[in-house]
Parts: C-alpha cells; structure tokens; sequence
C-alpha cells in the first residue's frame, strides 16, 4: 500500500465536506449590491447595552484568563435562566464556550470515540453533521418529510434507527434549516426509548427562543428529562440576544461530567474571554425585551415572506415553527449550489443551497428572513425574476 503523504492531514478531515454556504458566500464577498440572506443572523446589530458591558470589561482591564468553566457570575445567571425558562439548574452544571458550534464539538469529544454510531435528524446545520466525522464516528441520517402544511418528523423510523449499538443522538430543535420543531409528546417518547437503551442525546436548543408557538419557547428536553438522564443541552448567545460575532456559547450537563468538560476546555481554547463573558451577562439580565422584539420582528417578516412565496410560481414553502429560516422547494432545480451561484451573480441574491444541509437538502434553499420587509420584498422580486428567466 501506498503511504500516505507526511503533508495530508488525517482521513477523516480530508473526507469533511467543505461549507457550501462558506463557498457561495465567498462568490458575492464585498458586492454590496447582493442582498445576504444565506448565514443565520439578523440586519441588526448587539444592542447597545451588551455592546457596553464588554467595553466596560475591557476598560476595567478584565484581559486575562479565567476559569476554564467560565467566570462564576455567567454561570450563576446561566443556571438561574435555565431554572427560570425549564427545570432547576445549578451553576456546577455549566460550561461556558467559545460559541454554540464549540459547544457542541466538546460536548462530541466528551463522549464520542472513533468507530461509534451516531444518529442525526436532517436535514440538518452542515457544521453539527461534521463534527462526529471529526472524531470518526459513523454518522446514520433519519429524514425530515416535507409537506406543505410543514416539516414532519417519523418517529417510529427515528425509534427504530436508534438501537442499543448508538452512542448518541443529534437533535438539533427547532431546526436550521426547516424551522420543524419536536413536540413534547414526541420528546417523551424518545427519551423514554434513550433511556431504555442507554443513548445520549444531544441537543442543540440554539433557536429555542425563535419559537412562534404558545410561549414563544420551543419544548425542550430539559423541560422533560430527569438530572440523571443521559442528557446534554448546547445553546448560543448567538441568535436569542443577536451576538453570532461574540462567540459565546454553554452547555448544561449532568453534573458529574462538568470536571471532565474543563480539562476538555482547556485543551481547546482554555476558556471565553471575559469581557464577551460579561457582555453575556448583560444579555441574560436585561436582555428578555431584546428576545421578544425579535420574536415580533421575525413573525411579521417570517409571514411576509412565506404568503409572498406561497404566491410564486414553481415555488414551495410551509411556515416554520421556529427559527429565522424558510426553507423552500424550488420545481426543477436539481443542484442547489450551481443555483444559488447564479442568484448571486446574475441577480444580486443571495440565499443559501439546500445540498449545504445534507443530501436530503437538495432541490431546497434556505432563506434567512431576520430582515426588515423592505428587503424581503427586493429579494422576492430578485428570486422571482430568476425564475422568469
């Protein structure tokens, strides 16, 4: 057998699907004639008063490094949050990350070795598909079905993938990109069938408060399972309080597995920066009126978009339960990412294809809709004069 170049990185990173989204963003980087609607983040920046808890970290000199786990003020609010928004949660069962997507790659490495099966509900985030590939693990895909009153889980084929040789289940609720977001009874159902089989589940709960049914928070597994249950929650700062640049993220876990996760931690970024830590703070105390108005906002534009769609020939969308994504079906269109390049570069457009999701994503694009209806409105017309064409 050949020997493997000394200059090639290992298999399973040279086997890691490169960003679809990254390249097509690439392809319209710095035109500021293309409308951006292809990352998950709004046209509004960090309200000014997280802005200012950061600076005034920054001024105090609060410039070096802290507890792997994060300072004990951010977990000490992150804890009452949690208690607050599901089931009472101490401090000593969270860590504080350099972002939801780091989140969930130590929560991976904490648990997940080479050679282990995993099981993924897609389509799904390309990031959260890669990260078991990572640590080469097997990663098997339970479908999402499409209809036009919305995006349906199978939970008896989701049941049946889920047997006693899985390590873990990935489930990330609502969904990026299909807004499909779990019910509680579903929920019950599969945690009952984990338990019964000694299977983790890992859920990513960043989009929990972009929820549109009652409450305006989506139905978690915190709010169902037992604090000895085989159970790890990974959300962002990112999406509820607009802060996708400041890189902050947590994970809330059994609490025996938090001593583990700080020697992890340090091994991969030591720990956040304290003054995004404080910024996080101030997000958490004061910023439930930021959440609310975006709830609002993304509604009325998250309605926009979908009836104006619906009105579009060769198109179809359903409503998303949650999240700030539609994901819609364009008729005809058979290679996602070659579509999405020419929306760009023909019609200023741009929207993300629906391959970057998995397999089960193509003929899809996702469209971010955290916008003022103004430019939902040009994209629309940008879209359906593409079509004409």
């Amino acid at each position: 057998m050949k020997p493997e170049s000394p200059l090639s990185a290992r298999a399973a990173v040279r086997a890691l699907s490169a960003s679809k989204i990254r390249e097509l963003v690439n392809e319209g980087f710095g035109n500021p004639e293309v409308l951006p609607f292809w990352v998950g983040e709004p046209d509004e920046p960090t309200p000014d008063f997280i802005r200012q808890a950061g600076i005034d970290s920054i001024a105090a000199g609060e410039l070096f490094y802290t507890h792997n786990l994060g300072i004990p003020e951010l977990r000490g609010e992150l804890a009452a949050y949690l208690s607050r928004l599901h089931r009472p949660t101490e401090p000593g069962q969270i860590a504080v990350t350099s972002a939801g997507v780091n989140a969930l790659m130590l929560a991976s490495q904490l648990l997940v070795e080479p050679g282990d099966r995993v099981v993924e509900v897609v389509p799904l985030w390309p990031n959260l598909q890669e990260i078991p590939r990572i640590l080469g693990a097997r990663v098997v895909t339970v479908p999402l079905r499409f209809a036009s009153t919305g995006w349906r889980l199978d939970v008896e084929e989701l049941l049946q993938s889920l047997d006693s040789k899985t390590r873990a289940l990935y489930l990330n609720s609502p969904n990026n990109p299909t807004g499909w977001t779990v019910a509680r009874e579903e929920q019950r159902v599969i945690l009952e069938h984990c338990r019964r089989h000694g299977i983790w589940i890992f859920a990513d709960d960043a989009y929990e408060r972009l929820y549109y049914g009652a409450g305006g928070i989506a139905p978690s597994f915190l709010d169902v399972a037992e604090s000895e249950d085989r159970l790890i929650s990974a959300n962002t700062f990112s999406k509820s309080w607009m802060m996708t640049g400041w890189r902050l993220g947590w994970l809330a876990v059994p609490a025996g597995l938090t001593a583990d996760l700080g020697k992890l931690i340090e091994y991969n970024t030591s720990c956040a920066p304290v003054f995004v830590q404080r910024a996080g703070i101030a997000a958490l105390k004061n910023g439930e009126a930021v959440i609310q108005k975006s709830l609002q906002r993304y509604r009325k534009a998250r309605d926009f978009l979908i009836r104006e769609l619906k009105a579009t020939p060769r198109v179809e969308a359903a409503l998303p339960a949650g999240t700030m994504y539609a994901f819609l079906r364009i008729e005809g269109v058979s290679d996602s990412l070659a579509f999405c390049k020419r929306l760009v570069r023909e019609h200023g457009l741009g929207l993300a294809p629906g391959a970057a999701f998995g397999p089960q994503g193509e003929g899809y694009v996702r469209w971010c809709f955290a916008a003022g209806e103004d430019r939902l409105a040009d994209g629309i017309s940008r879209l359906r004069r593409a079509l004409a064409s």
